[in-house]
C-alpha cells in the first residue's frame, strides 16, 4: 500500500492568498469610484490636483503591495495595513470633496467591511475607532469649542452610526462562516468512529513534522500499524463488534504514545503513527509496548473473551527513507513481514 503523500500547502494561506485578492479587487474599486466621481462632480482648480495626488500615491502604493513584491508573504498584518492605507486615501479624498457632505464618505464602508470578513473584531473594533477619529476631523465646525459639544457629537453619531451597525452585522456573519469552514475542515480530517486524523490530516501534519526532521537532521521514525483479525471478527460477530475492535484498539495505543506523536487512522484496519524525535531503538520499544498491550486486552462479545493483535512495521529516518513517501512505504513493507510472518509481532524495515 505504498502512497505518496504530496507536499501539502498552509491551508491557512491559501485562505490569505483568497483573501489577499478580495482586497486588491475593493482597492481598485475604491481607485475607480474617486475617480469616476472626481471626472463627474468637476471638482476643478487646487482640489482637483490633491485628489489627483492621491490617486497616483495610493495606485502606487497597491502596486507596491500587491504586485511588486514589496511584501511578498500574504499575512493578516498586511491586509491590516493596506486597510489603514484605504482610511487615509478615503480621509484625504473627502477633506478636498466637502468631507462629510461628500457622497464618497460612504467608501469608509469598504474599510469596515474588508477589516470585518477578514481581520476579526478587534481589528475592526479598532479600525471603527479610526474613522470615527477621522468624522471628528473632517466634521464642519467653526470653533475648536464646537468639537465638543453634545449638539456636535449627536450629529456626528447619527452619521456614524450605520457604519457602526455594518461592522456588527458583518464581523457576525464572518464569525457564522469561519465556524462552518472550521467545522467543515475538521470533519474532513478527522475518522468518524476513532476521532483520530484520518488519511488526508495525516499527510497534512506529518509533512510538516517530517520538513523539521530533514531541516534540523533529525531522527524521525513511522509505525504501521494493522489490527490482525478485524475481519474474522466483522465475519463473525458483525460490524458493529469491528467498530468496538478498533475503538479498543486505539485506546490501548494511545496509553503508549506522547502528546508530540501523531496517529491516525489510515485505511479499515491500518493506522499510522509518527514519533518525532525518534531513532530506531525507541520506535522498536514503542512498538513492542504497543504489540504487547492490545495483545493483553480481551474484547468480550456476546459473552466471549476475544483477543486482538496486531502487526506493526518499523521504518527511521534517515535510514530507511529521505522522503516521507518512502518512509512510508518502507514502514507498510515492514508491516507486511510481520503479518506474514503469523502476525502479533514487530518488524523492522530491512533494505
Amino acid at each position: 500500500m505504498p502512497q505518496d503523500i504530496s507536499e501539502n500547502i498552509s491551508l491557512a494561506q491559501e485562505e490569505l492568498r483568497g483573501v489577499a485578492r478580495t482586497v486588491a479587487e475593493i482597492e481598485w474599486l475604491l481607485l475607480l469610484i474617486v475617480l469616476l466621481y472626481l471626472e463627474l462632480s468637476g471638482t476643478e482648480g487646487e482640489n482637483h490636483s490633491a485628489v489627483l495626488m492621491a490617486l497616483f500615491f495610493y495606485a502606487a502604493f497597491i502596486m507596491s503591495f500587491r504586485y511588486a513584491n514589496f511584501y511578498k508573504p500574504e499575512s493578516r498584518w498586511k491586509i491590516a495595513i493596506e486597510s489603514w492605507g484605504m482610511i487615509a486615501f478615503i480621509t484625504w479624498s473627502l477633506w478636498f470633496t466637502g468631507r462629510l457632505e461628500s457622497p464618497l464618505v460612504n467608501t469608509y464602508l469598504l474599510v469596515i467591511i474588508t477589516s470585518a470578513l477578514t481581520l476579526g473584531k478587534l481589528t475592526t473594533l479598532a479600525e471603527l475607532w479610526l474613522i470615527a477619529a477621522c468624522f471628528f476631523f473632517l466634521g464642519s465646525h467653526s470653533a475648536i469649542h464646537d468639537l465638543f459639544s453634545l449638539s456636535y457629537a449627536g450629529g456626528i453619531l447619527a452619521r456614524f452610526a450605520p457604519f457602526v451597525l455594518v461592522a456588527y452585522f458583518t464581523t457576525m456573519f464572518s464569525s457564522d462562516i469561519r465556524y462552518g469552514l472550521n467545522k467543515a475542515k475538521l470533519m474532513s480530517e478527522t475518522d468518524e468512529l476513532t476521532k483520530l486524523l484520518n488519511r488526508r490530516g495525516f499527510a497534512i501534519a506529518a509533512d510538516r513534522l517530517f520538513g523539521q526532521a530533514v531541516r534540523y537532521d533529525r531522527a524521525l521514525s513511522i509505525l504501521m500499524i494493522d489490527a490482525d483479525n478485524l475481519k474474522q471478527v466483522n465475519d463473525s460477530y458483525g460490524h458493529k463488534a469491528g467498530d468496538q475492535l478498533l475503538t479498543l484498539l486505539v485506546k490501548s495505543i494511545q496509553r503508549h504514545l506522547r502528546d508530540t506523536d501523531i496517529i491516525a487512522r489510515y485505511g479499515g484496519d491500518e493506522f499510522v503513527i509518527l514519533l518525532p524525535e525518534t531513532p530506531a531503538l525507541g520506535a522498536l520499544d514503542v512498538a513492542d509496548r504497543i504489540r504487547n498491550s492490545v495483545a493483553n486486552t480481551l474484547m468480550e462479545i456476546d459473552g466471549r473473551a476475544v483477543k486482538i493483535t496486531v502487526s506493526i512495521g518499523v521504518a527511521t529516518y534517515p535510514d530507511d527513507g529521505r522522503k516521507l513517501d518512502s518512509l512510508m512505504a518502507s514502514a507498510d513493507e515492514a508491516m507486511y513481514k510481520a503479518k506474514t510472518g503469523g502476525g502479533d509481532q514487530v518488524a523492522k524495515f530491512s533494505a
